[in-house]
């Protein structure tokens, strides 16, 4: 089933998507909600509406699927990694900490965009990126879960969007990132029940879906999702330890390898230009679905502020 966040004539609603049309679930539903409510019952409430009347999608704005608690976004491609440390720290190769343990970030579930929502530029960056991934959205709340105890509502397309220019001045600080990737992350076009994608999952555990991204029309990249260094469930996992992930959270997969992102080619010597305004960039999952987002220019903004240099007082 495809669960859908969408806006009609200014009204917010969530709904079950089939063919070119969605359903509306009742008003007081959310997608949040009914991942919350388990997998069983998020099911029976999608199958509820099927028989009532649906609204064309051409005629709605497609927003994020669901208002994620929280956004973490990994690093699973071996390949990205060995393309693109080239290009942001100037490194080669991948490091051995790579593959001793998944990595992640937070980025910022207040940037999350729309499967065809306009993408403006970052305040002051200069070589603006896309990055093709998938993610998974928790299914149930759990502490140091083992990836067999791990459930998985649904899976979405992501794409995170990047200032690399901001990007490579934070990685030499040794933190981050962080304002090099929070001004915009597309989630869509809906969430797919994880139920719909089994028929993918290989012998290993990993899903084999098809990813691909174009620019103005032309592909980029193109890869499957099982090139990843671990399945979702050992992410979540690796998420938990220690801790908690709650039910809705979002987890991305990180960027796919053969030209998932500008960066990576730009570490293997591939002359591309950054993203710049009117630039469309196309997404596609086998099984989940297309986002398509058109670059704008964004918000002019003061240069920052220097840093002063160390003070030298010792005592008042």
């Amino acid at each position: 089933m495809r669960f859908a966040t969408y806006s009609l004539d200014g009204e917010v609603r969530a709904g079950v998507v089939v063919g070119d049309g969605v359903h509306p679930l009742p008003p007081d539903v959310t997608v949040l909600g009914l991942v919350r409510s388990g997998l069983p019952a998020a099911l029976e409430a999608g199958s509820s509406v099927l028989s009532g009347p649906s609204v064309p999608l051409d005629r709605v704005r497609l927003l994020p699927p669901l208002e994620p608690p929280t956004v973490r976004d990994f690093v699973a491609f071996e390949e990205h990694v060995e393309g693109v440390v080239a290009s942001v720290s100037g490194g080669s190769g991948v490091v051995p900490e790579w593959y001793e343990a998944p990595t992640f970030y937070f980025t910022n579930p207040y940037a999350l965009l729309g499967a065809f929502d306009d993408v403006p530029v970052p305040p002051g960056s200069r070589l603006f990126d896309f990055e093709l991934e998938v993610a998974a959205v928790v299914g149930r709340d759990g502490s140091s879960l083992t990836p067999d105890e791990v459930e998985i509502f649904g899976y979405t397309v992501l794409n995170d969007w990047s200032a690399r220019d901001l990007q490579r001045r934070e990685m030499k600080v040794q933190l981050g990132p962080a304002k090099g990737k929070d001004s915009a992350t597309t989630l869509g076009p809906w969430l797919v029940t994880a139920d719909e994608l089994e028929s993918y999952r290989d012998g290993d555990g990993f899903l084999e879906l098809d990813l691909r991204v174009s620019v103005n029309g032309t592909e980029i990249g193109q890869d499957l999702l099982s090139n990843m260094g671990w399945p979702f469930e050992e992410l979540v996992s690796y998420a938990s330890r220690g801790t908690w992930v709650r039910a809705g959270d979002v987890l991305g997969s990180g960027t796919c390898g053969n030209g998932g992102c500008l960066a990576e080619l730009w570490g293997r010597g591939r002359e591309l230009p950054p993203l710049a305004a009117g630039d469309v960039v196309e997404m596609t999952v086998e099984g989940i679905g297309t986002i398509r987002n058109t670059v704008v220019a964004g918000v002019e903004l003061p240069p920052v502020r220097a840093a002063r240099p160390r003070p030298r007082k010792r005592k008042r």
